[in-house]
């Protein structure tokens, strides 16, 4: 095996095409927590505004606008509601209609796309890239996790700009072409990278085995078609590490921009012999709950280092951050996303869905994951451009090196 490779990567093609940016937005941490909506409706004792300056500007669209007619009900229905959640300025917090939704959830479940392999989310107002998923064209042109948007096919994207506007823009067939121009962190001018669209589907977990004694677990996200099937997949892949007889094992989390919280759970307990304290979740109030390991892990003996980057985010950095904690892993690579939120979400019966933050992640000393608090590694080890398009890569290196 070529150690300046990551393992076969076409046989880990993750991606979760442009449609996923509605993930990279969100990242699903917590999707299985189950709010009562009818119950937390009835808590709800704040006052209702006035509308009535809404619906005088309504009307105001509708007999004044030049192009009224081009603008149908939907559009102006969800309009104003998105234009009420993006208030609460919380990026995680979105109304997503039905068109969007199926779109969220096809992603989530690993289905067949047709784009660029690549999820966005926003940084300081900017739309920027999360995560290219390994074997997509997004990844293989040289789109960078971080890499803020300036244009696509040279309509400028600025400050502020709707993501999923963004989204329709770079979304196609595959065989076309779009043109991204883009500022890779710690750039000064933009690069314009055209991109040719492809046929991508979205494995979560593969597995592969270096110089045939260090077993190597490329984690591409926390979710599939339900919390059961991502379990089974993951005991398919634990199972196959520990019948390799291997007691060293590289777990990649780059580029993973989480899912279930309950499956980082699930992965961190593997790795915990004892009692141990996960992750805990706060709520608006303050109130706190603590997550422990309990089943009693099959990979206990294992020496583990993790893998992570700008991209490691929601669930990752609740499973690295707890076993870094525990002194169970070793972590190498760059600094983590920092988005330790959790949200809800409530299905409407036209299609439509709201994913709404309803509670903070904590490591297990009580700090809370942000964007000022990420996972800081152990060893410290860039991944540049210019190692990319040498096919280098120094931080799967030196998760090696400290095996050996």
């Amino acid at each position: 095996m070529n150690r300046n490779k990551k393992p076969d990567a076409t046989k880990t093609v993750g991606v979760v095409i442009l449609a996923i940016c509605m993930l990279a937005i969100g990242f699903t941490a917590g999707k299985l927590i189950d709010v009562n909506l009818e119950a937390s409706l009835r808590d709800i004792t704040s006052e209702k505004p006035n509308l009535d300056l809404f619906w005088t500007v309504w009307d105001v669209m509708e007999s004044e606008f030049v192009n009224a007619d081009s603008v149908t009900k939907d559009d102006k229905k969800y309009g104003a509601i998105k234009g009420l959640v993006d208030s609460y300025e919380d990026p995680a917090t979105v109304f997503l209609t039905p068109e969007e939704t199926e779109s969220f959830e096809s992603s989530n479940e690993g289905k067949y796309f047709e784009g660029i392999g690549a999820e966005l989310g926003y940084e300081n107002g900017y739309v920027v890239i999360i995560s290219p998923l390994e074997g997509s064209p997004a990844k293989e042109s040289g789109i960078r996790p971080r890499d803020v948007i300036l244009s696509v096919d040279g309509e400028e994207i600025g400050k502020g700009d709707n993501i999923y506007d963004v989204v329709q823009m770079i979304r196609g067939e595959a065989g076309t072409k779009v043109t991204l121009k883009v500022l890779h962190e710690g750039d000064f001018e933009g690069s314009e990278i055209e991109i040719t669209r492809g046929e991508i589907t979205v494995p979560s977990i593969t597995v592969d085995f270096i110089d045939n004694n260090i077993a190597y677990i490329e984690l591409t996200r926390f979710t599939d078609a339900s919390y059961l099937e991502w379990v089974n997949n993951w005991e398919k892949t634990t199972k196959e590490v520990i019948d390799s007889g291997s007691g060293k094992l590289i777990l990649d989390l780059r580029s993973n921009p989480g899912g279930y919280f309950d499956a980082a759970v699930y992965a961190a307990d593997e790795f915990l012999a004892g009692t141990e304290v996960i992750s805990i979740q706060e709520d608006g109030q303050g109130r706190q709950d603590e997550f422990k390991s309990k089943k009693g892990g099959d990979l206990t003996d294992i020496e583990l280092v993790i893998l992570i980057d700008g991209g490691s985010a929601s669930a990752s950095e609740i499973l690295a951050g707890a076993l870094q904690y525990h002194g169970i892993a070793k972590i190498v690579g760059e600094s983590s996303y920092g988005k330790g939120t959790a949200q809800s979400i409530e299905d409407f019966s036209d299609g439509s869905s709201l994913h709404v933050t309803v509670f903070k992640w904590l490591l297990p000393d009580g700090t809370w994951i942000n964007r000022e608090n990420t996972i800081t590694p152990d060893y410290e080890v860039e991944y540049s451009t210019e190692d990319f398009t040498d096919g280098k890569d120094p931080q799967l290196d030196k998760a090696i090196e400290l095996l050996k």
